[in-house]
Parts: C-alpha cells; sequence; structure tokens
C-alpha cells in the first residue's frame, strides 16, 4: 500500500490552530445569533411581568398579561425544533461533507435570525409568524454542534480533548457576550437590530468556513490519527488486517468502517444514555439562564434600583465570563484526573448552593450580584460545557466502535439533542412558573441539577473504583 510522506509538525500544528479559530469562530456565531431573544423580552413583554397587570407597553402579541407565557412558547418554539433537528443533523452529518454542510447552515441561520427582526419594520403581529420563524431557525441552528465537535474530535487525540475542547468550547460563552453586547447596544434604534445584525455576523462567518475550513486531517494527506485506539488491543488488530503494519487508528483508511453507525445503534454505545440524560438536565439549568437571566435581571432591583434594558443585558454575560472559566477548568481538571463524571458531578453539586446564594443575597449590591452570578455560571457551565465536547468525542469514539469514523457526529447529535430537549422544557417551564415568583424558578432550577447528579452516580462510582484500582 501506498505511504503518504509524512507532514512536518508545524504544518500540523498550523492547521489545528486553523481549525481550532475557524471553529470557534463559527459555534460563537451561532450563540451570537441566539442571544437576541433574550435581549428583547423586556421590551417585547409587558414591563410587570410578576405582577401581571400588562402596563409599560410592549410587542403585541407578547405585551399583556400572557406576555411571559407567550414568550416561553416562542422559546419552546425554537429549542424544541432544534432538539429534533440536531438528532437528524447529526445523521446527516456522518454522511455528507462537513465543511459544506456547516456552511450552509450558518447561512441559512443568518437568514431566520434577520427575518425575526424585520417583524419590526413590517408591523408584524402575528404569533404564528414568529413561532414559524423559530422553528425554522432551531431546524437550521441544530446544524452547527454535531458538525464543529466532529471537525474538533477529527484533529485532536483524546488524551487532549479535555483542556483544548474545554478552551475551544468557551465559543458558546463568547457567542453569547458578542450577542449580548450586539443586541443591547442597538436595542434604543428598534428591537430589530438586535436581530439583523447578529444574523449578519453567522452570515459572514459562514462563508469563511466555506472557503477555508478543512474538515479531516486526511483532506490534506497527513497520515495522522484523528482518534486514538488503546494501544493494548494493537497485536489484535493486526491479525485482522490481513498482514498489513500499519494499525488501525481510526484516521486510517484501512480500518475505517464504511458505513456511519445507526441511530440505535449510537444510543446503546455505554456511556450515551446516562450522559445524555445527564445533559437534559444540565443543560435546562443553562439555557433557562441564557434566555431569562437579562429579564431576571431587569425586573429585579440591585442594592434597591432597577436597572435598565441596556444595562441588565450587559451586565447578564457575567454569567458568560463564568462560564468560560467553568468550561476551560472542568476539562483542565478531567484531563488531569482521568475522570469525566466525577469532574461533571462536582461541578454540578456545587451548582446548588450557588444558585440558592445568588437568589438569596444577589440583590444586596452589585459586587455581590456579579460575584454570584460569575459562580453560578462558572458551575452550570462546566459539566454542560465538558459533556458536550470531551465526553462527547470521547462517546463517539470509543473501543466498542473502533476502527468507526463515521460515529462521532451521531454520538454528539444524541447527547447534545438530548440536552436540548431539556433546553427547550426550561424556558417554557420558567415562563408559567414564574407567575408564582422567582423562588419557584430556582427551585425548580436546583430540582434540576439533582437530577443531572443521579444520572451519573453510577459512572462516577466506577471511576472512583477504577482510581483506587490503579493505585493500588
Amino acid at each position: 500500500m501506498e505511504t503518504l510522506t509524512p507532514t512536518p509538525r508545524r504544518s500540523l500544528l498550523f492547521h489545528q490552530i486553523s481549525v481550532l479559530l475557524l471553529t470557534f469562530s463559527a459555534y460563537a456565531a451561532f450563540h451570537a445569533s441566539r442571544k437576541p431573544p433574550s435581549i428583547v423580552k423586556s421590551v417585547l413583554g409587558p414591563e410587570s411581568p410578576s405582577s401581571g397587570d400588562g402596563d409599560g407597553g410592549g410587542w403585541p402579541p407578547f405585551s399583556g398579561p400572557h406576555g411571559p407565557h407567550r414568550l416561553g412558547e416562542l422559546d419552546l418554539a425554537f429549542l424544541s425544533s432544534y432538539s429534533l433537528g440536531m438528532y437528524l443533523a447529526g445523521h446527516v452529518a456522518d454522511r455528507v461533507d462537513l465543511r459544506r454542510f456547516l456552511a450552509v447552515g450558518m447561512l441559512l441561520s443568518g437568514a431566520t435570525t434577520a427575518a425575526f427582526g424585520l417583524a419590526f419594520w413590517f408591523n408584524i403581529h402575528r404569533l404564528a409568524f414568529f413561532l414559524a420563524v423559530q422553528m425554522v431557525s432551531g431546524i437550521v441552528q441544530s446544524i452547527g454542534w454535531p458538525c464543529v465537535v466532529a471537525v474538533v474530535g477529527n484533529w485532536f487525540e483524546k488524551s487532549k480533548r479535555g483542556l483544548v475542547m474545554g478552551v475551544w468550547n468557551s465559543n458558546t460563552s463568547v457567542g453569547n457576550i458578542l450577542g449580548s453586547v450586539i443586541a443591547s447596544s442597538v436595542l434604543e434604534y428598534g428591537w430589530g437590530w438586535s436581530f439583523v445584525l447578529p444574523g449578519l455576523v453567522i452570515a459572514v462567518v459562514g462563508i469563511l468556513v466555506w472557503a477555508f475550513l478543512v474538515a479531516n486531517p486526511r483532506d490534506l494527506g497527513f497520515d495522522w490519527p484523528a482518534v486514538e485506539i488503546e494501544m493494548a488491543d494493537t497485536e489484535n488488530e493486526e491479525d485482522h488486517l490481513n498482514g498489513e503494519e500499519e494499525i488501525g487508528l481510526i484516521g486510517s483508511a484501512k480500518v475505517e468502517s464504511a458505513e456511519a453507525i445507526g441511530f440505535l445503534e449510537a444510543w446503546r454505545l455505554p456511556g450515551v444514555a446516562p450522559y445524555s440524560f445527564c445533559l437534559f438536565f444540565s443543560k435546562l439549568v443553562a439555557y433557562t439562564f441564557l434566555y431569562w437571566l437579562p429579564f431576571y435581571i431587569r425586573h429585579n432591583a440591585v442594592a434597591g434600583q432597577l436597572l435598565s434594558h441596556k444595562a441588565a443585558g450587559i451586565l447578564s454575560i457575567v454569567f458568560d465570563i463564568g462560564g468560560v472559566f467553568g468550561g476551560i477548568s472542568a476539562g483542565f481538571i478531567s484531563d488531569r484526573i482521568g475522570a469525566r463524571a466525577i469532574t461533571s458531578v462536582l461541578f454540578l453539586f456545587l451548582s446548588i448552593p450557588t444558585l440558592f446564594f445568588y437568589r438569596t443575597y444577589g440583590s444586596l449590591s452589585m459586587n455581590h450580584n456579579i460575584g454570584l452570578m460569575f459562580l453560578s455560571g462558572y458551575f452550570v457551565n462546566g459539566p454542560y460545557s465538558l459533556i458536550t465536547t470531551a465526553v462527547a468525542a470521547d462517546l463517539g469514539t470509543q473501543d466498542t466502535i473502533k476502527g468507526n469514523s463515521r460515529a462521532l457526529a451521531t454520538v454528539t447529535a444524541i447527547i447534545d439533542g438530548t440536552g436540548s430537549v431539556g433546553a427547550a422544557l426550561g424556558p417554557l417551564l420558567t415562563g408559567y412558573i414564574l407567575t408564582r415568583g422567582w423562588n419557584s424558578v430556582f427551585f425548580m432550577l436546583i430540582v434540576s441539577t439533582s437530577f443531572a447528579i443521579m444520572f451519573l452516580i453510577n459512572i462516577a462510582k466506577s471511576e472512583v473504583v477504577s482510581k483506587m484500582s490503579e493505585r493500588k
């Protein structure tokens, strides 16, 4: 068999950095385009949601006493179609050109985001229009995550994924920050601009992805493993390769399965179901903050003063800044101790008192609010970041399916798609529970976090036993 000429390591490093930057920018743009609905909630809805009096204007059909309910239904329309689309997108992504599929998803996402904002100038007040736009937007946005995780998983081996993907996954928080700043800064000129500008951003980045992204190292002739297989199995693998000397790393065409893994088969892989349901509840909490935090800040006084729409939107980025550090820390810790589940459970457990303290003491002063909001983002987004990146990549390339490089996007889509069902449920429940007060909302978030911990307890126990055995 003809062997490829080795490529200089510096060139490999250059392409790895390029891939990280492009995929980072791509998914940051996706999240920036999802942020406007949370920023404009307090403008679209009634000014006094907790009282239900509907005073203070708003934008029909979201003004009036039923405004919070309809805003919650708007989130449901996007996130439910996003979660369903995620399963399909992962299935398709393992079978098509990742670069083109991702770029098309970004261009269509830009169009749907801008379409929502156009309702401001065309004076559209039909709920059906907003729901339809959000449903289509959810479907095309679901293309992003399976594609970017699959691309990064192709370029980085397992032993370095936790830290690399922990840093890289700050794209979600950076995107949220960027989206908050853009949407808030132009809100005074009309809420439509808060959608149109992020829509243009993701479309421009989509063009760059189409032009420059390389989805797989083999496309450039690198004879380099995209995914590691345990070296202990190397000798057994040789017996099945008809005498060929090169060992089957998944990046090698010699051992790659011809067909992508099936959807139900991927569900039965070890660890996929527990992590998926853990992410269901973890993402429920994270996305409740994503869609309702600016609204919460706007209508809860800090040091006795209510903040403006713009100030509330900008202040909410503290949660995302905490998420950046939380994702990096979770990835670093899980790499060092070699235990993803233990790390996730630790972060989830610590998020419970943090959420309680933020609700109880966050209103005392601006310093209290910022500090506790940062810690909330740190502990809430840490496990969410770890599971959707390094864990998904690990499960999609585990020994059970060694030799099949076309499972990564499918497994990623199953995990994040299940999590997205929770993401759809959280903001919807918040819209209804809010009528009972914010204490009830935070109680729901704490209960959800507890369920997330329960799904990982057995895996965490197994990791503890494994670590103790290694020491002995």
